[in-house]
């Protein structure tokens, strides 16, 4: 008995193409820096540094071809997201930046533009236990269980609609976390911390044929570029 595997014939056929979903968190953001909750009215894109940082992600890209070929870059709406993918797309060939609302970070309602600490004075958010998964931490706002869900669902939308290709995203740490849900069926409730640098690249590779409905984990918080930044 070799090492090879089990035949394909058995698990149904033959390997085919490679769905790979590349997920890369934007750079830092300057509302970070200014500790403002950085929904549609309090995101103002990238600092200084994560402009460097994404400059350094595309700088690789470029340079090593680890991806070369992608057909589609994505961005959620959110300018610092939108921001990193308009420096990623001259080392992914030029790609356009097709934007998703459904790729936001977790959509804070009223509390959109103030300042965290005013976040825990009004809101008492978050307060800690499970029951914070189900609670907004604010009026208007998504709780945990609902943005999971919405990232579920874009996730697998968009690997349906881009089949057999390779879709970077450039989006959020929380949409990232998410896919580990939404992809490698992990618990709602945090069983482990995962660290999520910015312009990290988490990558998901799924192929048709063999084990079509698993998706394979290829690498996570990949973050190799930002050394000496």
């Amino acid at each position: 008995m070799t090492g090879a595997g089990p035949d394909p014939s058995v698990l149904g056929g033959e390997e085919g193409a490679a769905t790979r979903l590349v997920l890369v968190r934007h750079g830092e953001a300057q509302c970070h820096v200014d500790q403002i909750v950085g929904g549609p009215k309090g995101c103002s894109g990238l600092s200084d540094l994560g402009r460097r940082q994404a400059s350094a992600l595309r700088d690789r890209l470029a340079s090593g071809g680890e991806l070369a070929g992608t057909d589609v870059l994505y961005a959620s709406t959110l300018p610092r997201a939108v921001e990193t993918a308009e420096i990623l797309s001259p080392g992914l060939g030029g790609l356009a930046v097709l934007q998703d609302e459904e790729l936001c970070e977790l959509q804070p309602g009223t509390a959109d533009a103030i300042t965290w600490e005013e976040v825990r004075a009004q809101y008492a958010w978050p307060g800690g236990g499970d029951a914070d998964l189900y609670r907004p931490m604010a009026p208007g706002a998504e709780s945990w269980a609902l943005f999971s869900a919405r990232v579920g669902r874009v996730l697998n939308r968009l690997a349906a609609d881009h089949a057999g290709q390779t879709v970077v995203v450039a989006c959020h740490g929380g949409v990232i976390e998410n896919s580990f849900r939404a992809l490698g069926h992990l618990s709602l409730i945090p069983q482990f911390l995962l660290r999520i640098e910015n312009t990290s690249v988490t990558e998901w590779e799924r192929r048709t044929g063999t084990g079509e409905h698993l998706w394979t984990l290829v690498r996570s918080n990949d973050a190799a570029h930002l050394a000496g930044l």
